[in-house]
């Protein structure tokens, strides 16, 4: 279960980046569907396009989180509730001596 639920959270992950790359920002950035009505502006107009895109972000980003509460509360009584620093120095275990032949 928490495997399927890990697999779907990076395939939500890695489409709100794109998406927020995808979107025109104040600047200019990556956005598509500039104001000259080439690439997907054809289709639908400018503002059809930022409507769709924020629309799609916020349920990708709604997504996102309620995934991560998930996976946080699954995997919350399976961890160890200790620090690593709690853990005992392992002691460096000293070279062997070269062995001298004896006549």
């Amino acid at each position: 279960m928490t495997t399927i639920l890990l697999i779907l959270f990076l395939l939500v992950t890695l489409a709100l980046i794109g998406v927020i790359l995808v979107q025109r920002s104040e600047g200019g950035g990556l956005g598509i569907g500039g104001s000259s009505g080439g690439g997907m502006g054809s289709i639908m107009g400018g503002r059809g396009t930022a409507n769709l895109l924020t629309r799609t972000t916020a349920i990708l980003g709604t997504l996102f989180f309620v995934l991560a509460l998930t996976l946080a509360l699954l995997d919350r009584g399976t961890a160890l509730n200790r620090s690593i620093l709690d853990a005992p120095a392992i002691a460096p275990t000293a070279p062997a001596l070269p062995s001298v032949p004896t006549n």
